[in-house]
């Protein structure tokens, strides 16, 4: 069974975004500060576009949380859309007022045309566009900034860097084991325009992002996820669907606009001898070690004690300020793609966005594993797995 669930609800326009968590133990320090952090981190970035201004993401505990502990009870959160006030009568309710802005072009690259002919929409194929905008992230990463805090008191950091952007390509960074490096890391990325680690290649993301918008293009990119001081034996190597790679494999595939996932050496590891693939296993006075983690902290669908390393490749965004040819579903009639406010780039948002359904996925598969109603008895349960893994 299922050690988390999570639920969303909400449009990139409507009111606000709404969330529900069950199954967080009780007992877990938790405030509405410590889900606003990623809140914040998400909207930032070089080529965000104009909502941005707008939004100023804060999220309301509803439920679940008392004296700033949770109670073991389902945890129901909100992020306000400060942007609806605009929308009212387009979003409204209510039946009998006529959208001001219906959307009846649609855009290629966007689940607008394939909606459309799944619910059937013949003059307005907004109710697409609201629910399959980017904007519901940000209720995932509110959520996630729950597993994240009960991760952290387990000793696991979960941090992101960009990789590359457009033909853009950083330099490999070090992937720390230490989870206290790996907070050092997330910091470091955090400081750059487009949270890259490598200077030079920061200047030349901005340069091209830069020539994108001029040309009133998108760009697209790759991010590194990286969690540290994960137990080993998280998943499972009895049961594909609880595969712990297969699971992060789609929660990431999720995240709009993702278009591929590789772990650990990824692809490349199809092109090298099986020598040098994998990574030969020591023990020394620490435990068991490994030299290299080509495996990414994954073998046989489990968690292996090393750092678990994950990239998404993220491609550009759909909507352009230069429209791309479409069709009006009204007429049939050749028409260009219709034009919403959109990001040049949003590639590295997508890093934090990434961070919180990374921490979804093990905080779900730790549970799973671990059990206990308490955070006590779920520290102590991993603690003895870390004592006996030494």
């Amino acid at each position: 069974m299922s050690g988390l669930r999570y639920l969303t609800a909400g449009e990139s326009h409507g009111p606000a975004l709404v969330g529900i968590l069950e199954g967080v133990p009780a007992r877990l320090a938790l405030l509405a500060e410590h889900l606003d952090r990623d809140l914040v981190r998400r909207q930032l970035g070089h080529g965000r576009g104009g909502r941005m201004r707008i939004e100023q993401d804060r999220a309301r505990i509803l439920s679940g949380v008392r004296l700033g502990q949770t109670m073991g009870g389902p945890i129901a959160l909100l992020v306000e859309n400060r942007d609806h006030a605009s929308w009212t009568d387009d979003m409204s309710i209510e039946p009998g007022l006529t959208p001001r802005r219906p959307l009846v072009v649609p855009r290629p690259g966007h689940a607008d045309l394939a909606g459309m002919l799944k619910q059937g929409w013949r003059d307005d194929v907004r109710p697409v566009l609201e629910r399959a905008s980017a904007r519901e992230t940000a209720m995932r990463v509110a959520i996630g900034g729950v597993a994240r805090r009960l991760l952290g008191e387990i000793g696991v950091e979960i941090a992101s860097h960009v990789v590359a952007i457009g033909e853009i390509q950083a330099l490999a960074a070090e992937v720390p084991r230490d989870p206290a490096l790996l907070r050092a890391l997330r910091e470091r990325a955090d400081a750059s325009q487009v949270r890259c680690l490598d200077e030079a290649a920061s200047r030349a993301m901005i340069d091209a992002i830069d020539a994108a918008k001029r040309e009133k293009d998108s760009l697209g990119g790759v991010v590194e996820v990286i969690a540290s001081g994960v137990p080993p034996g998280l998943g499972s190597f009895t049961h594909w669907d609880r595969k712990l790679d297969g699971r992060l494999a789609a929660a990431l595939m999720s995240l709009p606009a993702a278009k591929g996932v590789e772990i650990g050496a990824g692809f490349a590891s199809a092109r090298v001898r099986g020598s040098v693939a994998h990574d030969a296993i020591a023990r020394d006075a620490s435990g068991w070690v490994r030299a290299t983690n080509r495996a990414g902290g994954l073998e046989g669908g489990m968690s292996n004690g090393e750092p678990i390393v994950a990239r998404i490749a993220k491609k550009p965004i759909s909507t352009l300020m230069q429209p791309m040819p479409s069709v009006d579903i009204r007429t049939g009639e050749p028409a260009p793609a219709h034009v919403e406010r959109a990001d040049t780039c949003a590639v590295p948002a997508l890093g934090v966005v990434a961070e919180a359904v990374v921490a979804l996925v093990l905080a779900d598969a730790l549970l799973e594993s671990f059990g206990g109603d308490s955070m006590e008895e779920l520290q102590e349960r991993v603690a003895l797995r870390w004592e006996r893994s030494g």
